[in-house]
This record gives structure tokens, sequence and C-alpha cells, in this order.
């Protein structure tokens, strides 16, 4: 829908078989279908429930080639950093302890309910949020939280010309965002962090670097792509991109960056310093935690 007008190129070329956002179609008729006689299937979002599980594996057998796409499916997204908690965690607070819950009895949806002969099923949460290549074999990724339409119309006219990349290629430029960052001539060589501002409580200079301003901006350790969209904003980047193809884990390069411009030496200063980051994985980690090298809490990246 990002493409608006674009989209009636789209329709001219392929038809489109399942759309559930936008069209009546239903998973009997996909179920329907012959293995492979899909050509591509764009699938958004991480894989938590055993209904999403099941769906993503359908559409794979489907599906000549698939996409990752966006934040959520190529890293896990913001729903990933549900993987600092226990499922139980999550549940309690949800159905006990939210401010907004009122559950005296303390009821729980349970997976399987029967009454007068007719059954009802529930989709059950695994214990680790995973990325869509977690679960089944990704050909492409199409970074953003969104992706940009830019970069949606030059996927889909690769694809549909026959000249796309090489798989596993993710469909962005393989640059650091600060390159085409439009105040990228105002980033000094060497940054002094004494420390860390918050841009809704701080003023944020429209022409200054963020970084050099003290703004935590994910742009180096972030893949480009956007344009920019965020610091054109006004905003810091928040690594939604996800990290190039140099970078190992987004949020380890970018929090190694930070340390090593930290102006204080004494051990007592860094951490006065550092302590300014109120919410280090979700800042760092903010869109790849279930990507990451560190996936979830210590003791539990070994759960499924």
């Amino acid at each position: 829908m990002d493409l608006a007008e674009g989209i009636l190129g789209v329709v001219d070329a392929v038809d489109i078989v399942f759309w559930p956002v936008a069209m009546d179609f239903k998973r009997h008729d996909v179920e329907a279908m012959a293995d492979g006689s899909i050509l591509v299937s764009m699938i958004n979002g991480a894989v938590r429930s055993t209904e999403q599980e099941e769906m993503v594996r359908m559409l794979r057998r489907k599906s000549q080639l698939v996409i990752a796409y966006g934040a959520c499916a190529h890293l896990g997204g913001i729903p990933g950093l549900a993987n600092q908690f226990d499922r139980e965690q999550i549940l309690k607070f949800v159905y006990e302890e939210s401010p907004s819950t009122q559950n005296a009895e303390k009821t729980y949806p349970t997976l399987k309910f029967q009454e007068n002969g007719r059954t009802a099923t529930l989709p059950e949460m695994h214990r680790l949020v995973r990325t869509l290549d977690q679960v089944i074999p990704v050909d492409y990724y199409l970074p953003g939280c969104p992706p940009t339409p830019k970069l949606l119309q030059q996927a889909l006219t690769a694809l549909l010309s026959g000249a796309a990349p090489p798989k596993g290629a993710v469909l962005a430029p393989d640059i650091a965002l600060c390159e085409e960052c439009p105040r990228k001539d105002t980033k000094p060589a060497d940054l002094s962090f004494t420390a860390f501002k918050r841009p809704h409580t701080s003023e944020l200079d429209p022409e200054k670097c963020l970084l050099t301003q003290g703004f935590l901006c994910m742009g180096p350790a972030t893949r480009g792509g956007c344009e920019a969209a965020c610091v054109q904003g006004n905003m810091p980047c928040s690594g939604c991109f996800g990290p190039t193809s140099r970078v190992k884990d987004q949020g380890a390069k970018f929090f190694s960056s930070i340390c090593s411009n930290v102006v204080a030496t004494d051990e007592k200063e860094i951490d006065a310093t550092l302590a300014t980051i109120p919410d280090p994985v979700g800042t760092f980690y903010r869109y790849g935690l279930a990507a990451s090298l560190l996936r979830a809490r210590m003791g539990r990246q070994a759960e499924a």
C-alpha cells in the first residue's frame, strides 16, 4: 500500500493470492495451492505463537521465494524485547498486574475450551520471539520499520524483471546510515561524551550531528537506505534497518563505539556517564535483540 499508485503496476504484473489485511483470502485458499505455486511471499512480523509458526511454514512450502518484510521479520523488532522476560512473567503482568487490568479471579485464557459440544482453541506462545529466518529459510530481507516505498518499489522491480540479487541479500544499501545523513559534515572525528541526553527532555539543534549533541543516534551501526528519515525529522536514528554486512551484532557495535568515546577514565565517573542511558537494551537492541548474539536474557538463549 505504501507504493500509492505504484501498486497498480504490481497488480498488472502479478496476481495477489493472499493479503489478509486488504483482501478476503482465507488460510484454506492457500493450503489448497500446489507447493511452490506462489512466486514470492512477503512476510512481516516476528514469530511468537504456534499459529504464526504454522502460517510461515505453510507459506514457505507454497512459495518459490520468501522475503522477510520489515524489522520484525528481519530482526525480531520491538516484540523481540520480550525475550528479556519469561513467558510466565509476561502473562502474569498482562492478566494480573497491569494498571488497566481488573481480574480478581486471576482468570487466564486456556488453549482449549469445550462447551455444548463445541471446542474453541487458542494459539500457544513460544518461550522466545524468533526472527523469520530462525524458523524458515528466507531468500531476501527488506529492512525498516516500515520499509520505505522506494526500497519496496526497487525490490518488486528487481523480482519482476528477473534481476534479483544473490539469495540472502538485504535489499538496501550496504552502507552505514551516517553516509547518507545530511548532517554528516558536522560530525567530528572524535566524540566526547560526559552524559547522554534524551530527545523529550532536551532541545535538538536541527543542523548539527545528533551524536555531537550527546543524543544516542544509532546511525554509525545501522544500515542506510531510509534516507535518514528520522534524522530529517530531527530525531535520532533508532536502528530499525539493522546492521550492515560488516557488523555481527548491531547493539554491541554501537555500545562499543559509545564507550570508547566516554571522556571519564575513573570507574565511578564512567558508571555515572553510562547511567544516563536509562534503558540500554531497549536503546541498543530496540529492533534486533532476537537476532543478536545475546538473543535473550542470560540463561534463556537455549529455550524455544
